[in-house]
């Protein structure tokens, strides 16, 4: 690795940490936390590719910001998409050091309303998506030798709540493949770090994030008191988060985990500590199912 690293900076290109600027790959960046980190990073002397499923929904970002933005169409769930995609930006910029998935959507409704159609596409957005694009970024980082993966799960990416169970499963997956894929490419020089915010005033829940499966009468009234109950959420400011972004992504040793807002980790405590209550108040019953053979 560390020959691969005096190779690069011969080239003329070092380690990401030390650049004067970064160059930023960023899924979903039409709206919500892709739009904001993606402004701030071009705000700050970075260069971004940014894409998302419609050109124009991002048009505006290279009349602002001009050659340092390259504006892609991409929809993550297109594999061949995502895989011209990642090489045009990187053969447009000539490094990628950071690949941030971004794309996401949330699906409401009860496990029993759902249908495996409606499970499939979430999957295919918000696990299969973000994989595609890791797939195509890894041989242009580890020929880099350097790199840095970010991807947006959530705090329910830890905790659970009802109405929304697929979608917190698909952020335990996401998190799940983020915590492996560190460990298999530490040794390349790339680094992982899962992005996991609270509730932010985003438009996570326009009709573009939020997808409905057909509901159930008997499931009526509770989902409404939950759905009720999220309205009236405090939510946090996305524009106050990217700071705190760039000091993670600009440290030389970033976070695997790394959580946006000041309810999260109480609220992660809370369930841990639940968890752990409930395990010990079984072991002698789980540790007499351990037979030795």
């Amino acid at each position: 690795m560390m020959a691969q690293q005096e190779e690069i900076s011969t080239a003329g290109i070092a380690p990401a940490t030390a650049l004067a600027d970064k160059v930023w790959f960023i899924t979903g960046a039409s709206r919500g936390f892709g739009r904001v980190w993606a402004e701030a990073a071009l705000e700050r002397g970075d260069k971004v590719a940014a894409t998302a499923r419609s050109l124009a929904s991002i048009a505006d970002l290279e009349e602002k910001f001009g050659a340092n933005v390259l504006t892609l169409e991409l929809d993550v769930t297109n594999t061949e998409q995502v895989k011209s995609a990642v090489a045009q930006a990187h053969v447009h910029f000539g490094r990628l050091d950071i690949v941030l998935n971004n794309a996401g959507y949330s699906l409401v409704g009860t496990i029993e309303e759902a249908s495996a159609d409606d499970v499939r596409a979430l999957y295919d957005t918000n696990i299969f998506g973000p994989l595609a694009v890791i797939q195509a970024a890894l041989p242009l980082l580890r020929e880099q030798g350097y790199g840095h993966i970010l991807g947006t799960s959530s705090n329910l990416g830890h905790v659970v709540l009802p109405v929304i169970g697929y979608y917190c499963s698909s952020k335990w997956a996401f998190e799940a493949i983020h915590e492996s894929l560190a460990a298999e490419v530490k040794a390349f020089g790339i680094k992982v770090t899962i992005i996991e915010p609270g509730a932010y005033a985003t438009e996570f829940g326009s009709q573009e994030s939020l997808k409905f499966a057909a509901g159930m009468d008997i499931y009526s009234d509770f989902k409404e008191q939950f759905i009720n109950g999220i309205r009236n959420l405090e939510r946090g400011d996305p524009a106050a988060t990217p700071q705190a972004l760039f000091k993670m992504v600009d440290s030389p040793n970033p976070p695997l985990r790394f959580f946006l807002g000041s309810h999260n980790l109480p609220w992660v405590r809370k369930d841990y500590a639940e968890r752990l209550a409930i395990w010990e108040e079984w072991e002698e019953v789980s540790n007499a199912a351990q037979a030795i053979i």
